[in-house]
């Protein structure tokens, strides 16, 4: 009996290795299956010059050579973290996947500001017709007329804002990690994204000042550079770039005249810093020194 003990219980070692094996928790990893990422930041943008179309009821003209910048909101208590006013500022916003170690989807929202510069000699090419504009009085055929706008009497701006939605697929490599207590990491994002942008258009033209005209204005591509500084596998701070291209053919700029729009087409240059945070759908560690198989 007891000799079939032994046999038994020998038999069963290697089962019990087995177990051993494979119910070990891994170590959570920043770039691995399963981990869930969400963040908020804040960015600077900067913008190739571009030849904006006017089209509307009475005028079809073009302003070439147009410059812009955004308007980013002055730091204050009230504007940054009082809850209520997040938004106010140029904001990111992301959540995102690893579907796989490395490799992460996510979706994302950019909220920046485009604001036409004025006291910059650009040229007027297109038709207004007589009477519609008795403000600046720009009427009849141009081409390549130079011109100086003012804020007060022709202005175009997305301030509330540029709004970039898109979907990225990211790579993630962790060059870094504190090997025993895990409290530090040090990681890299390469990503490409593209998507749609909602568009609120405040627009001054013909004595007539409209202002958040909404519309889903175009489409984007860019591509990203960012590296994560990472503290106690959860949370993290994250700098970095974007550079992408915007196509607005179909920008509202009154609000009910489905006929009045703008478009144009131009590069973008982004600047942000945000806050995170990591989730593991499955943790894989509780204590993160434990070898992993």
């Amino acid at each position: 009996m007891i000799k079939n003990i032994y046999i038994v219980l020998f038999l069963l070692i290697p089962f019990t290795f087995c177990a051993q094996r494979y119910n070990r928790p891994k170590p959570k990893k920043s770039y691995a299956k399963g981990a869930i990422f969400a963040q908020w930041g804040y960015n600077r943008s900067y913008y190739s010059k571009s030849d904006i179309n006017f089209i509307g009821t009475g005028y079809n003209f073009t302003i070439a050579g147009c410059e812009a910048k955004d308007r980013p909101e002055a730091f204050s208590f009230d504007s940054y973290l009082n809850i209520k006013n997040l938004s106010v500022p140029q904001f990111n916003f992301r959540i995102g996947y690893l579907y796989k170690h490395h490799w992460a989807i996510s979706l994302g929202y950019d909220h920046m500001k485009y604001v036409l510069r004025h006291n910059i000699p650009y040229t007027l090419t297109g038709q207004i017709n007589p009477g519609v504009d008795n403000t600046t009085n720009w009427s009849g055929y141009y081409l390549n007329e130079p011109i100086n706008t003012e804020e007060s009497t022709f202005h175009y701006e997305n301030t509330n804002g540029l709004n970039y939605i898109r979907a990225e697929i990211s790579r993630i490599d962790q060059w870094y990690r504190e090997k025993n207590s895990a409290w530090f990491g040090l990681s890299s994002i390469l990503g490409f994204g593209a998507g749609t942008i909602l568009s609120f258009n405040d627009f001054t033209f013909a004595g007539v000042k409209t202002v958040k005209t909404s519309s889903l204005s175009g489409l984007a591509a860019s591509g990203h550079v960012d590296v994560r500084f990472e503290f106690f596998k959860h949370f993290y701070i994250q700098p970095g770039a974007s550079a992408g291209y915007m196509l607005q053919n179909n920008v509202k700029t009154r609000p009910g005249d489905y006929n009045a729009i703008a478009s144009h087409r131009f590069g973008y240059l982004e600047y942000h810093v945000v806050a995170g945070w990591l989730f593991y759908l499955r943790p894989v560690n509780t204590c993160d020194a434990c070898p992993h198989w």
